[in-house]
């Protein structure tokens, strides 16, 4: 808990800092073929959940949530299922495509030339970028942060229009370390919890 105080204390910390470019912060995912991080989820309800995220782009991510929560979010094959270890029922899926972070985790992210940012600002030591499919503006919108130098991706807030908002912290990241597929694998998600 001491670090995630410590990235805030950084990130809120006034500093001189020109904002990113969507260009640098489009690379920025290009270049990102896996990644790792904790994260501390905050919900318009006061709920609070820690857990471990795992990227392996293009097109998967892993929230494990950390007890008591012990819930599960997977994304492969272009769905969503959310593990609920409360339910004997299978997982809520849900296509990829109707979430903003499928923007995030598309092969070539190419902010600039896509019509899907509604705002690009700096508030001095960050970027914050929000995106929208404009093609699907009811499945809501993400806020990015960035930190730059060297560019990190440090939070990013999900609004999916049903009057609710999730904000995701991120730290501890490493990045392009191997990871096993059947992480991002929803049926042998399915098929080891059966067991």
């Amino acid at each position: 808990m001491k670090k995630f105080i410590v990235i805030m204390l950084l990130i809120a910390a006034p500093a001189s800092a020109e904002k990113l470019s969507l260009d640098a912060v489009s690379s920025y995912f290009n270049a990102m073929t896996s990644a790792e991080a904790a994260f501390i989820q905050n919900s318009d309800d006061g709920n609070q959940s820690l857990g471990r995220m795992y990227i392996k782009r293009p097109g998967r991510i892993r929230f494990e949530y950390d007890p008591p929560n012990l819930a599960l979010v997977v994304v492969g094959g272009g769905q969503v299922a959310v593990f609920d270890p409360k339910a004997n029922s299978e997982p809520t899926r849900f296509p990829l495509n109707q979430t903003p972070l499928s923007l995030v985790l598309e092969r070539n992210v190419d902010l600039a030339r896509r019509d899907m940012v509604v705002a690009h600002t700096s508030d001095g030591p960050r970027t914050l970028i929000t995106l929208q499919d404009p093609d699907r503006p009811e499945y809501g919108f993400i806020q990015l942060v960035f930190t730059d130098n060297p560019v990190q991706l440090h939070q990013w807030i999900v609004d999916d229009n049903s009057g609710s908002k999730t904000q995701i912290v991120l730290g501890d990241w490493t990045q392009g370390h191997k990871m096993p597929s059947i992480l991002f694998n929803i049926q042998a998600e399915m098929q080891r919890r059966a067991n």
